[in-house]
């Protein structure tokens, strides 16, 4: 039986390039938990360690049923660090995504996801990986609850818009995302409307598997339209197509208005009727500081001949690419391999190298005389 501190593990739910997540056992409250331990390889990288360390405390910082809690941290004997959160026995929007819901649920269940980005703006973060396997779903006695989880790359909005490295899962990311330019909430806005069109189809609303396929697209096409095949108001369509658009000021401005479009829409929808909103504690806010800044207006023309105005040239997705996604450019730097071996070793290679030498002289004399 596997013990990480005072939690029995029962079964591992995922990994990661970083991590891991598995699921466990409280023993000493008798309830059920998930541990996420950062990888052995990475344990020893002081950067790393502080960015998985980071986002322990961003999710202990808030306090919302909307995002994932964490209820203990500490280090394995491996010296791991891991840390104890919310375990979503219900799995995510991404096995919903493969089976599809009646399309009112989905509606109402992605509307939750956007009342926990609210929850995440209003506390002056930015998620940067909103995608259907970050929405996790857990079964309560008052029904299925949504919660908002990994903020392993997540950022704050006080930092200023301009970021220095890219962050996210490509098929759900804004363009000025990709661009690592202009970052606000809007972006997350974005990511949760692709997150929207692949619950309603079982697909992403646009084929990009990686950054230069998205940096590529024509991004003056938008997206299909969906309303007809599933029976949903024109509305639906211009909700998407608004929310999906290149120009973040063509957006809804906050992931709560985003929500409230989402749940008229699931109204007049089948599934509707099985999930009903609840509203943004005030408890969830107050850590808050301030009023959550508004980005200032693109600058330039933001879609020229299909592609962003930008210098910048997409970078494939490599090792190094992934680690400077998670802890930051430019802050990991590989030691140099030294070779270090006892006086004893040097010893024995000396004498080795001897008795081969004379070994090869006897040989030689042997055979010239023979």
């Amino acid at each position: 039986m596997e013990m990480i501190g005072r939690y029995r593990i029962t079964g591992r739910i995922g990994s990661g390039s970083f991590a891991t997540v598995y699921r466990g056992q409280d023993d000493t409250l008798d309830v059920p938990v998930a541990v996420k331990v950062l990888a052995d390889n990475w344990a020893a990288n002081d950067d790393v360690r502080a960015r998985f360390l980071a986002e322990a405390r961003l999710l202990r910082r808030i306090s919302d049923e909307r995002i994932v809690r964490v209820y203990d941290i500490g280090t394995t004997d491996r010296g791991q660090p891991y840390f104890v959160m919310d375990l979503a026995n219900g799995g995510s929007l991404e096995q919903l995504r493969k089976q599809l819901v009646a399309p009112g649920l989905a509606l109402r269940l992605v509307a939750e996801a956007a009342r926990a980005l609210e929850v995440l703006h209003r506390n002056q973060l930015m998620h940067r990986d909103v995608t259907p396997g970050n929405i996790l779903l857990t079964n309560t006695p008052q029904g299925v609850r949504v919660m908002l989880a990994d903020l392993g790359v997540a950022k704050s909005l006080l930092d200023g818009y301009r970021d220095t490295m890219t962050a996210g899962t490509p098929a759900y990311m804004a363009l000025e995302q990709a661009n690592s330019s202009q970052l606000d909430q809007r972006s997350d806005i974005y990511s949760l409307a692709c997150v929207t069109f692949a619950l309603l189809t079982g697909r992403p609303p646009f084929p990009v598997k990686t950054l230069a396929e998205l940096l590529s697209r024509n991004h003056a096409i938008g997206p299909v339209a969906i309303a007809p095949q599933i029976g949903a108001p024109d509305l639906l369509d211009q909700v998407l197509a608004s929310a999906l658009s290149p120009d973040p000021n063509r957006r809804p401005q906050t992931a709560a208005q985003f929500a409230d479009v989402l749940d008229r829409l699931a109204d007049t929808m089948p599934g509707g009727e099985a999930y009903r909103p609840r509203p943004i504690s005030v408890s969830a806010t107050a850590t808050s500081i301030g009023v959550m800044p508004s980005a200032p207006p693109p600058m330039g023309a933001l879609i020229s001949g299909g592609r962003q105005g930008s210098s910048l040239t997409p970078r494939s997705e490599t090792p190094v690419s992934m680690l400077d996604n998670y802890i930051g450019r430019g802050r990991y730097t590989p030691k140099k391999a030294q070779e270090s071996h006892s006086l004893r070793f040097y010893l024995l290679v000396t004498v080795s190298a001897v008795v081969l030498l004379a070994l090869t002289i006897f040989l030689t004399v042997f055979v010239l005389t023979s």
